[in-house]
């Protein structure tokens, strides 16, 4: 068990990279999307390097960072299965396939975009991108805190960060609506 610190350490780094990928796809996402609806030759313009963007960040950083962080985890449940016994690490994996459904519905996303078909707006992206900070919350602290976590604290911390995210979309929106250049 020498290398267990290793493989958990590239499992921690190909976590961080799946999210970076989760975090900056999104934006990318909005900015297809207001570019979309600007006029010739911007929208030619602007959409064709926003979508040699996306497709360089979701092939090359965020779908080979998932498939390792997820290749690593599984590795580390195989040297420690007594892990899959214990009641945190249920709920963290809960969250992990959370983790993946989103992911899977943002390559949904990422390949309309790629076709150039705008169904959703620029807001809902916005909106989107808070769905992996709620997931990230969540899994670090169940990881941290383990067994020492008191689940109604922890619950209640994650519905109140889902309303500060929400307010803070909110008031971004109508910051927004004021001075479209923020």
């Amino acid at each position: 068990m020498e290398y267990y610190n290793y493989i958990k350490s590239l499992h921690l780094i190909f976590v961080i990279t799946w999210f970076a990928g989760l975090f900056y796809i999104p934006r990318l996402f909005v900015y297809q999307i207001e570019a979309f609806h600007k006029p010739s030759p911007e929208k030619e313009i602007l959409g064709k390097q926003l979508k040699l963007m996306t497709k360089r960040l979701w092939n090359i950083i965020t779908w080979p960072s998932a498939i390792l962080a997820i290749f690593f985890a599984i590795w580390l449940i195989i040297l420690m299965p007594s892990w899959l016994q214990q009641s945190w690490m249920h709920v963290k994996l809960t969250f992990v396939v959370l983790l993946i459904i989103y992911h899977l519905k943002t390559h949904h996303f990422y390949k309309q975009l790629q076709l150039d078909e705008v169904k959703k707006t620029s807001n809902f992206m916005r909106l989107w991108n808070e769905g992996a900070t709620f997931i990230l919350f969540a899994i670090v602290f169940l990881v941290i805190l383990k067994n020492a976590i008191n689940w109604i604290f922890g619950v209640v911390g994650i519905i109140v960060l889902g309303i500060l995210l929400m307010l803070g979309f909110k008031i971004y929106k109508n910051i927004r609506s004021k001075n479209p250049d923020a």
